[in-house]
């Protein structure tokens, strides 16, 4: 089982930071960290990608605000894209 998460790009908006990438699972995996590169982060959105609609949501396994990584679950083998808010 693997997961990975890579940071595409990081940018200022008013006083906040934000990080956006793209995660993937395969072999079963069903989520796994997020590096955002955020110290503390504010909000996440999670976006699945594929030629189908997925079965279940991708949540993030964390109460908000909360010091980065942030631990995200998802269905088996789904990848998609991520963006975080924060400092």
């Amino acid at each position: 089982m693997a997961f990975t998460s890579t940071k595409l790009e990081e940018n200022v908006f008013g006083n906040f930071r934000f990080t956006r990438g793209t995660f993937a699972n395969d072999s079963g995996s069903t989520g796994g960290p997020i590096r955002t590169g955020l110290q503390q982060v504010q909000q996440v959105m999670l976006q699945p990608k594929g030629a189908v609609v997925a079965a279940d949501h991708c949540v993030v396994n964390r109460s908000l605000p909360a010091n980065a990584p942030i631990t995200i679950v998802t269905g088996a083998d789904i990848c998609g894209y991520w963006f975080a808010i924060g400092y």
